[in-house]
């Protein structure tokens, strides 16, 4: 489990002022310490899950400013397809949560699974805590978690959005959230570090790297050895660990090490 937190959703999000900055404090705040648990209990507990996931939700609730669409919802008025089949549905259900519900027949459906009631007070949707399950919700239905593993930021942008809408926006805080990932784990690993070998990932380089590479031909995996720690090499370091039963993150700590050495 990768610890996470409000400060770690600060450091993807943008910077806001007055109004729009006190919302993103409030909705912060409300999940920071709630963000780890819920996330792990949809299996978005990797580092490549957990920095799709980040990219998209900071996308779609404009930075973590708001847990309801800005728009009156009017234009869903009448909209069978979503169960809107009453008068005022339309505003009643408009969109709300992290990645946002939209209609009667999903906030029905969705409340039945979180054991909210969410089709009679429609307003619970947009608080922070639930609009964060909601995402997650969302993002169990689409079955999102299998091109993050593949990390395909294009085909998991179509499964939230159904397209490429704001593409770029969402791989700018993907890549954001990759960064503030590897500090963490980084800060992590090297308080856990028993070994005298150092800790190292993707973009090491050097006779350490050689080591590792060695060692994994050792075990089986045909890689070059050139002392370059790049995507061949993270992922044999990933196969490795999964047949070990490690964190599979690609980053070889003490525990990668001693696996290999041992």
């Amino acid at each position: 489990m990768i610890p996470i937190d409000g400060a770690f959703v600060l450091e993807i999000a943008p910077r806001f002022s007055g109004a729009k900055a006190q919302r993103q404090a409030e909705i912060v705040a409300a999940i920071g310490d709630h963000l780890t648990s819920v996330l792990d209990s949809y299996d978005i507990n990797t580092r490549l899950r957990i920095a799709h996931f980040m990219g998209q939700v900071t996308h779609e609730c404009a930075g973590f400013r708001t847990t309801e669409e800005f728009a009156s919802g009017a234009a869903y008025e009448g909209r069978e397809d979503l169960g809107n089949i009453h008068r005022g549905d339309g505003k009643r259900y408009k969109g709300r949560g992290l990645i946002q519900l939209t209609g009667r027949a999903n906030y029905r459906r969705i409340g039945g699974k979180l054991n909210l009631p969410l089709e009679d007070d429609p307003e619970v949707a947009g608080e922070p805590l639930t609009s964060l399950r909601i995402a997650c919700e969302y993002w169990k239905d689409r079955k999102i978690n299998d091109p993050c593993d593949d990390d395909d930021l294009i085909e998991v942008t179509r499964r939230v959005n159904g397209g490429r809408n704001g593409l770029e926006d969402r791989r700018n805080f993907y890549r954001k959230a990759k960064t503030a990932l590897s500090r963490r784990m980084g800060i992590i690993l090297a308080s856990q570090q028993t070994s005298s070998l150092p800790v190292i990932r993707r973009g090491s380089f050097g006779d350490v790297v050689e080591r590792l590479q060695r060692g994994l031909v050792a075990k089986g995996f045909p890689i070059s050895i050139d002392s370059d720690f790049g995507p061949a090499t993270e992922f044999a370091v990933r196969q490795f660990q999964a047949r070990n039963g490690l964190t599979v993150d690609g980053i070889v700590g003490a525990q990668t090490w001693g696996a290999l050495e041992g």
